[in-house]
């Protein structure tokens, strides 16, 4: 009989997440080096990720822009560079300034306006900022992200910014009581991504900073579907429940 959640440890948590994260690999033909697990830490306290960390997670996922900065001046204090923060949330633009050098990646860009407002801030401190632009795969009207008719566009424009870096495609797909729901958003994005990648850029046009090597990234899968995501090429998946239990809101 499988233990209730509230019976394990996160140590019996994190080693069964591995193994199917490994399971997922094999039945893809992949190989487990090629999947990132993002524990999604918002909400929760310092001494949970302070235990993740000490079981070997590096990557940290936050939805909150003022959180991830606090966090990141705790930790990072302790763990140097070895830590990872993600920006998942909706990001504001006036909160790009806080997060762009203290977040290694940006997963939710899903506007010029935004796209724009990172370049600038990124341009101020001198740094390449990654970036994910953040897809709409289900058409939903509550979730953010753009309509995978404008993926192109927006991709076109990104790419002229010699301050950020565009790695990849990042998507929520709907909340479903079978995984096997999602599959075909997961597909969906996927091909957008190989769409772009293989896309001839013509970088005779020196005004162009795109490298499809860098784009490699696709962000997608969460607790209840990330072995389908790995299954249809997720390289990140984010998990928070599956590791730290329901959310803490403040």
């Amino acid at each position: 009989m499988e233990k209730r959640f509230e019976d394990t440890t996160m140590e019996e948590r994190l080693a069964d997440i591995k193994k199917r994260i490994e399971a997922a690999c094999k039945r893809a033909g992949r190989d487990v080096s090629e999947v990132t697990l993002i524990a999604v830490s918002k909400t929760k306290p310092v001494s949970m990720i302070e235990e993740a960390y000490e079981l070997g997670i590096r990557h940290f996922g936050e939805n909150k822009v003022q959180e991830l900065v606090d966090k990141y001046n705790e930790l990072n204090k302790k763990y140097g560079d070895s830590i990872k923060w993600h920006q998942i949330g909706h990001l504001q633009r006036n909160k790009v300034k806080q997060v762009i050098d203290k977040a290694v990646l940006i997963h939710s860009v899903d506007s010029l306006r935004l796209g724009q407002k990172i370049e600038e801030e990124a341009a101020k401190k001198n740094i390449v900022c990654d970036i994910l632009i953040e897809v709409n795969i289900a058409d939903e009207e509550t979730k953010y992200g753009i309509n995978p008719d404008e993926l192109i566009p927006l991709f076109t424009e990104l790419i002229r910014m010699p301050h950020i870096r565009v790695r990849g495609l990042m998507a929520v797909p709907p909340i479903v009581d079978d995984p096997e729901k999602n599959r075909k958003y997961f597909s969906k994005l996927r091909q957008l991504f190989i769409d772009i990648k293989s896309k001839n850029i013509d970088n005779g046009d020196n005004k162009i900073y795109f490298d499809p090597d860098n784009f490699n990234i696709l962000s997608m899968g969460m607790t209840n579907d990330y072995e389908v995501a790995i299954e249809e090429g997720a390289t990140m998946v984010r998990i928070g429940t599956g590791i730290f239990g329901e959310r803490e809101y403040k």
